[in-house]
This record gives structure tokens, C-alpha cells and sequence, in this order.
């Protein structure tokens, strides 16, 4: 779901934690934020490279799909054999519109959380969702599947920042101006819905937003007022 931010609060300095590059104000800054966005093209870029093979799923299935993703996604029913997939499957994506939605959304939103939160629970929130999410599809999911992408994570941050400061101004799709909590509940309605569009794991996108905005009510309870740049 791309979607761009604005800023409208008091400018406050970022969160220690980001490496700097370039020295000066100006300078790149390596936060969380783009390490994960980098590990997340770079698993794309091996899932590219790789050539699409027929691998089994389950005792009669098969599935179409390259080496890295067929043992980096979460498949239910081969995770006891490799429980890793629960966290690694938020690293593989499928295709090109998948992870640039992904990642643009987590570059706007994920920032925002970030400057707020800082690194440490930043992270624990990103993680918690996207594993959240995907235990969730482990008991509510087609178990002869195979679940990949951040969205269960990205909507942990999404969630979290909604109840943080949910009258913040965002573009969906860098036009429409709406409030954020609108845009999390709409976004989180089309891409539930399986009806809708078919293939979306919405278990693991609940998962992730229940994480989120859970999360997000206990550091709410914990300041009194929270500001963005």
C-alpha cells in the first residue's frame, strides 16, 4: 500500500541509533529503516536471479517458484521442518509491485515510527508484528501455501503509528490527502478481503495491525504527546 507522509508537528531530532555517511547535517543517515529496506531488495534481487524449478508441497502438490523463496517463504506445512521461515518469509517477496509497495510504505510510515519510538522498540515492533502475523496464518491459513512479504510488519507500523498520531495527514499514493488512521482501516479492508484480491494472506496483515496498535496504546499510556519532524 504506497503511501507518501506529511509533516505537520513540531521538528524534533532523530532518535539516536542511525549510522551517518557524508558527515554534516545533510548526510545519509543508515538507520533501521534502510538496512531493512536494503536486506529486502537484496532478497529480491537473489529471487530474480535464480531460476523457477517444481518443487513439492505437500504429498501430491507441487509449487512453481525458485529454491530461495520455496525455502525462505512459510509454507504451514513443512514448518516444523523450518521454523526459520517464520521470520525469513518477511524478507521474500513476490514480484516487483509487491516489494516496491512494501518498502515505499515502510520508508514513509517506518520513519515517522521511528523518529518517535526510537530503534530498539521500533524494531521490536516491526519484528513482533510480522511474526505475529505469520503464527496467526499458521493457525488460520491454508496449511498447502506459501506465505511471503513484510505486510504483516508493515502493518504492525502502520497500526502503531494510527494510534500514536492518528489525525497525521498522509497522500495515498502521493495525491489524496487523508487522515492516517482512515487510511490504515481503508488499506487494511482491501487487502483483507479475499473476495477482493485473491492470494493476500490477511491473517498475517491482522496479526501484524492487532501487534501494532496494541503496542501502540502501551507507548501512548507511556507519553503524553508524541511529534514528528
Amino acid at each position: 500500500m504506497p503511501l507518501s507522509d506529511r509533516d505537520y508537528m513540531k521538528r524534533t531530532p532523530p532518535p539516536s541509533g542511525g549510522y551517518r555517511r557524508g558527515g554534516g547535517p545533510g548526510g545519509f543517515v543508515l538507520n533501521p529503516i534502510w538496512v531493512l529496506i536494503i536486506i529486502n531488495l537484496l532478497f529480491y534481487l537473489v529471487t530474480l536471479a535464480l531460476p523457477a524449478g517444481r518443487y513439492p508441497l505437500g504429498d501430491f502438490g507441487y509449487l512453481i517458484a525458485d529454491r530461495f523463496t520455496y525455502y525462505l517463504g512459510l509454507i504451514p506445512y513443512y514448518v516444523a521442518e523450518r521454523p526459520w521461515t517464520v521470520v525469513s518469509a518477511m524478507f521474500v517477496h513476490a514480484g516487483f509491485w509487491h516489494v516496491f509497495g512494501n518498502m515505499i510504505t515502510l520508508y514513509f510510515f517506518g520513519t515517522a515510527l521511528y523518529r518517535l519510538i526510537g530503534q530498539n522498540k521500533f524494531l521490536l515492533l516491526y519484528f513482533g508484528g510480522g511474526i505475529v502475523g505469520n503464527l496467526l496464518y499458521l493457525l488460520l491459513g491454508n496449511y498447502l501455501s506459501i506465505v511471503v512479504g513484510a505486510s504483516g510488519a508493515i502493518f504492525a507500523v502502520a497500526g502503531a503509528l494510527a494510534v500514536l498520531v492518528p489525525k497525521l495527514q498522509v497522500r495515498v499514493y502521493f495525491v489524496i490527502p487523508m487522515p492516517l488512521w482512515a487510511v490504515v482501516v481503508i488499506f487494511f479492508g482491501l487487502w483483507s478481503i479475499p473476495e477482493f484480491i485473491s492470494g493476500v494472506a490477511w491473517q498475517a496483515h491482522l496479526g501484524g495491525l492487532v501487534t501494532g496498535v496494541v503496542i501502540g496504546f502501551f507507548l501512548r499510556r507511556s507519553r503524553s504527546r508524541y511529534y514528528i519532524w
